[in-house]
């Protein structure tokens, strides 16, 4: 991939990583476990939202160390292609999939909602509305990550082994 992509594409990913850490910054900053589940002291909905609130600090903590990687590659005198090139596959595999599949599974994509127009989104369990409106806010932006970063799912790494067989 020429420079110049990936230097745009570096420039665009850390514009919507810091946009996705001010969310999630001020969502865990105002939301508690107590609030979140609202009296309801079932061992379920206590699991889920401790296993959601979770979920979105290791995102948070994924998205600001990317964020800051490729600040340091976009700040750096001269572009380092391969520097930038790793800092958009660790943006994909560690923050765009943490997003898409999250340790606890409170959440998940389903597919067969994608091209409908519907929310692809699905809950484990029925969320309150903050809950459900921090994930669908940012959905949009990690949609568009995933497909701006497709190049570093696979294809990425079999190009660094081909060029490392020579």
């Amino acid at each position: 991939m020429p420079a110049s992509n990936v230097k745009q594409l570096c420039e665009v990913s850390r514009e919507k990583l810091k946009f996705v850490n001010e969310i999630l910054e001020s969502f865990l900053n105002t939301h508690t476990l107590p609030e979140l589940v609202q009296d309801v002291q079932e061992e379920e909905t206590v699991s889920f939202y401790t296993g959601f609130l979770s979920d979105l600090r290791h995102l948070l903590v994924f998205s600001e160390v990317s964020y800051e990687k490729l600040g340091v590659t976009l700040r750096r005198a001269k572009f380092d292609l391969d520097f930038a090139e790793r800092a958009l596959y660790d943006v994909y595999h560690q923050v765009v999939n943490a997003y898409f599949y999250p340790k606890n599974e409170c959440y998940s994509e389903d597919g067969r909602y994608a091209y409908t127009g519907q929310d692809a989104i699905r809950f484990r369990m029925k969320p309150i509305r903050p809950v459900r409106d921090i994930v669908l806010e940012i959905n949009k932006i990690f949609e568009e990550l995933r497909d701006e970063l497709s190049y570093y799912e696979s294809d990425y790494l079999t190009q660094r082994k081909m060029q490392g067989a020579k």
